[in-house]
């Protein structure tokens, strides 16, 4: 069994999330971490993408339940990302549970909040129905059936 820090639910031993608040439970190893970049023709040593010790420097959301693309991460590398089951929706949530145009995440001066758009069944964050929520590491995100989780890199 595995005690949460943030609400000291006992979890099983192997579970990476907290089954009640949804915070991560088990730090990653950056030292277990591997990450490799050749340079493509034509890039001169050293340019191409941030691999900074394989983690990303920027926030993202980790798909952890529904419509199969579990384990799935969304960078959120922009102010704004669009959620919904409209296929130009930026994450694109594949059920009829989910509404064409169901949420965002915007960046503001303080981080990042989910707003809901009016959807039909609603947006949650830690299973309270939010309208519009800032976003704290580990929070759990509910939108239809999709669980995903917000994370934030590790300093």
């Amino acid at each position: 069994m595995t005690s949460c820090a943030k609400c000291s639910f006992e979890n099983s031993g192997d579970a990476n999330f907290c089954s009640r608040c949804g915070s991560r439970l088990v730090i990653a190893d950056l030292a277990e971490t591997t990450v490799t970049y050749a340079p493509l023709d034509g890039d001169e040593a050293g340019a191409g993408p941030d691999v900074s010790g394989g983690v990303s420097r920027y926030p993202v959301l980790l798909i952890r339940a529904g419509g199969g693309s579990e384990g799935e991460q969304i960078p959120l590398d922009s102010d704004l990302l669009t959620i919904g089951r409209n296929p130009e929706s930026h994450l694109f949530l594949d059920d009829v549970t989910v509404s064409r145009h169901h949420a965002r995440v915007v960046r503001d001066a303080t981080g990042y909040a989910v707003e809901d758009l009016n959807s039909l069944n609603g947006t949650y964050v830690n299973r309270g129905r939010v309208e519009r929520q800032h976003l704290a590491d580990g929070d759990e995100l509910q939108i239809g059936k999709f669980k995903l989780a917000f994370l934030e890199p590790i300093d």
